[in-house]
C-alpha cells in the first residue's frame, strides 16, 4: 500500500485514544483496542484495507 492510499485512523470517526497504556489506540466500529493503529490491525487480520473508514465531520 502506498503512502497516498494509507488510511489515517486519526481522521476516522471511529478512532479513539484509550487510557490503557498497553493498548492506546482503539476502533469503536470494530470494538477493539490495540498498540498499533487500527487500520494496520484490520489489514493484518483480514488481508484487506479497512472498509469502514468514515471521515470525522
Amino acid at each position: 500500500m502506498t503512502e497516498s492510499k494509507r488510511i489515517d485512523c486519526m481522521k476516522c470517526r471511529y478512532y479513539y485514544v484509550t487510557w490503557d497504556k498497553s493498548f492506546p489506540r482503539g476502533c469503536k466500529f470494530f470494538n477493539f483496542k490495540s498498540a498499533q493503529m487500527p487500520a494496520i490491525v484490520v489489514r493484518q487480520s483480514s488481508g484487506t484495507p479497512c472498509l469502514k473508514f468514515e471521515p470525522k465531520g
